[in-house]
């Protein structure tokens, strides 16, 4: 083989070398790792960043992440998460969550519902359960599922009663330390347009 085609053959496999490890490089990078957060758009990853610093703040003012560990979690609330079937809202919300031993500190927005939070004074369930304060919960189940009520979050909401900010401290039994770990604790807000939910999200590792 003359020197020419030596030459070209090497600049070949080099650039096919190069193109390989690239291509390893970028797949192998944790963007979107499994069972954590995922943030499809700019908006997501703002508001739930916005919350989860809104819930780290909270832990600082009560002084308990001085020295004890502490787990995030972020639960992007659409409308596509809602069970058995998603809703026609272009709602958005997000909640952030610190966890410090069996105490969960959670702090989060929501904006653009078709109506109003749904009012379980006047609208409860059947039979009604006494818990349920707010259109605003947090329930344990399976991603694919509804599950059983857990805790109502207070919620703030503005004039229109479209948008508003949502937030609750709790101390988890085992169970629920639990179903957190295992993805199966998630936030749904109800409205009176979408009485069974109109957004939800599964608490996922931040």
């Amino acid at each position: 083989m003359n020197k020419p085609k030596q030459l070209l053959r090497h600049l070949l496999f080099s650039t096919i070398a190069c193109v390989i490890a690239v291509s390893i490089s970028i797949f192998s990078q944790p963007v979107q790792s499994q069972g954590t957060a995922v943030f499809t758009t700019a908006q997501s990853f703002e508001v739930a960043s916005e919350a989860l610093h809104q819930a780290e703040s909270a832990l600082i003012a009560q002084g308990m992440m001085e020295s004890t560990p502490l787990t995030r979690y972020v639960a992007v609330l659409t409308k596509d998460e809602v069970m058995p079937m998603a809703s026609s809202s272009s709602a958005f919300g997000a909640a952030g969550a610190v966890l410090v031993g069996d105490r969960l500190i959670v702090r989060g927005d929501f904006s653009n519902l078709s109506s109003p939070l749904r009012d379980y004074a006047t609208d409860p369930l059947n039979p009604p359960n006494p818990n349920i304060t707010s259109g605003v919960h947090i329930h344990r189940g399976e991603p694919n599922a509804n599950g059983p009520f857990q805790y109502a979050l207070q919620v703030s909401p503005s004039e229109s009663g479209l948008q508003g900010r949502l937030m609750g401290e709790y101390t988890l039994t085992p169970e629920q330390l639990q179903a957190l770990a295992n993805g199966k604790m998630y936030v749904d807000i109800h409205t009176k347009q979408n009485r069974g939910g109109e957004l939800r999200g599964i608490f996922k590792p931040y």
